[in-house]
């Protein structure tokens, strides 16, 4: 629905006009297609002025055409210069009076085009007199999309590019202003593509197979989280979008496969933040035979190769840190790591040690009587170490009420065999030697099942939420294995320098527009 002529400015009324005036003139405001045959980088990388600059006048040989959208121009008299971006950057385009008719420039470019418009231009590059790299739009140009609304107006100071709208909201919400006047931007979400063919790539080569894993499930498990319900009318019943991938991967590792990943959105209905968005993209991989010291090695490589990837070198720029992913990362167990930034130990300390020591002689204020173990030491943890690790660390040998998922420590009572990565005070991956001891799993399970039913409100059978075909798919057993987490969006911040996880998201989740 077009909006009212009372809500629109008065540059959006003028284009509108544009338009019609356009219709009238016979020039189709919105043609089907046009064959790009070259972009501005390859043009400005390619043109070689021995080869290809025509003499004085005349039609060069380097013959391109491109599409994009009109960011610059500037009309005077019978010709006009005016930037072309593309998808690869920008070059100048050259029109001339004489090469597009008299009626067409006078009536038609320089009245009825603006900034914004999308055009194709079929012409030969050659360079100015001011030594600029151009396009003469000597044998065809045509507009493809009219723009109704204007772009923000992009200004250029010697410090810094910036545009009219600084607003984040806005450019969260509408993103494709955002990309279309912000080359750094559209910069980030290219290395956050390349990071995922990167590990897609690293995953293959080393045997893993990608698969697909269902988004609603009945059960939802792999982690401790809220999930997002729905409801399948045919067979009417609840289903939830998953928290995790990892209970089906799991099961693929019983069906014979011995390496497995998948790259894939899950939900989560909690909280936004600077780090936290309730869609979010993360890496889960599983491998037979593994165990989780094998998996630090893995997870070493892995991030190492792809930092190197997006940056030829191993050490990147976050808010204001230098991050150096080459390996040899620090190994730290979680109790010490705890002894270590506050002088008290807490191994097998139980629940009401540990509020104790949280509330009254830590001061943490989201702490409270009510919480399990899990989720105190969690909490001591949070607060306490965690945002002292700048650089790349593991954190080593979790405590059972931490993690119903890992296999208990070979060595350690009351520990399992886990490792969180954490890179500048924020976890990045997590990781387990595998539970794959049925009964084993089931006690958890049922552990972790009241715990959940016992913190919502409404009455929940605590069987509802065990996983019983999981379990039976553990009864016929699955190899010992190492399972890995990364957080995609996350990474994807400290790898491009971006202090929000909404800067690395194309389409974060926001409040209602008001």
């Amino acid at each position: 629905m077009s909006p009212a002529s009372s809500e629109l400015s008065e540059q959006e009324q003028r284009r509108r006009e544009e338009r019609e005036a356009l219709e009238q003139r016979g020039v189709a405001p919105y043609p089907y297609a046009w064959d790009v045959d070259a972009h501005a980088d390859e043009i400005l990388d390619t043109f070689d002025d021995d080869l290809h600059q025509p003499a004085d006048g005349d039609v060069g040989e380097y013959k391109v055409s491109i599409a994009g959208r009109i960011t610059g121009l500037r009309v005077m008299g019978g010709s006009a210069f005016f930037d072309l971006q593309d998808e690869t950057g920008t070059i100048q385009v050259y029109v001339r009076s004489q090469d597009l008719g008299e009626d067409f420039y006078d009536e038609v470019f320089t009245e009825l085009f603006d900034i914004g418009d999308i055009v194709g231009v079929e012409g030969f590059v050659f360079r100015t007199g001011m030594g600029e790299v151009t396009v003469r739009a000597a044998a065809d140009f045509q507009l493809l999309a009219k723009a109704l609304r204007p772009l923000p107006v992009v200004k250029e100071t010697d410090e810094e590019t910036y545009y009219e709208v600084t607003d984040k909201e806005f450019r969260y919400r509408q993103r494709y202003v955002d990309l279309a006047v912000n080359e750094d931007v559209r910069e980030v979400f290219r290395q956050r593509s390349e990071l995922i063919s990167t590990m897609r790539r690293f995953l293959d080569d080393r045997g893993c197979l990608e698969v697909e894993t269902p988004v609603l499930q009945p059960v939802y498990g792999g982690a401790s989280a809220s999930p997002f319900k729905t409801h399948h009318n045919a067979l009417d019943m609840p289903l939830y979008l998953r928290i995790a991938d990892e209970l089906y991967l799991k099961r693929l590792l019983v069906g014979g496969f011995e390496g497995v990943y998948e790259i894939g959105k899950d939900f989560r209905n909690e909280g936004l933040s600077r780090f936290h968005n309730p869609e979010f993209t993360m890496m889960e991989c599983y491998v037979a035979y593994k165990d989780y010291r094998w998996m630090m090695d893995l997870t070493e490589e892995l991030l190492r190769t792809v930092a190197t990837t997006l940056h030829d070198t191993s050490t990147v720029e976050f808010e204001g840190h230098k991050i150096d992913l080459g390996g040899n990362w620090a190994r730290v167990p979680f109790f010490e790591a705890i002894q270590k930034e506050t002088g008290i130990d807490l191994y097998g300390a139980d629940a009401d040690r540990v509020y104790d020591v949280a509330a009254n002689e830590l001061g943490l204020e989201e702490v409270d009587a009510d919480m399990g173990l899990g989720d105190l030491l969690d909490e001591v943890f949070s607060e306490t170490v965690e945002p002292e690790l700048v650089q790349p660390t593991f954190v080593t040998d979790y405590p059972v009420a931490l993690s119903p998922l890992a296999k208990k420590h070979r060595e350690k009572e009351g520990l399992v065999e886990r490792f969180e990565l954490v890179v500048a005070g924020r976890e990045v991956a997590n990781a387990f030697s595998e539970l794959n001891d049925p009964q084993d799993q089931r006690e958890r399970f049922v552990a972790q099942a009241r715990q959940r039913a016992a913190e919502v409100d409404e009455d929940v059978d605590p069987e509802s939420l065990i996983d019983e075909d999981y379990l039976r798919a553990l009864e016929y057993g699955m190899p010992p294995a190492a399972g890995l987490g990364i957080g995609i969006d996350r990474l994807a911040m400290i790898l491009t320098g971006q202090e929000s996880i909404r800067d690395v998201i194309l389409f974060p989740l926001l409040r209602p527009e008001q």
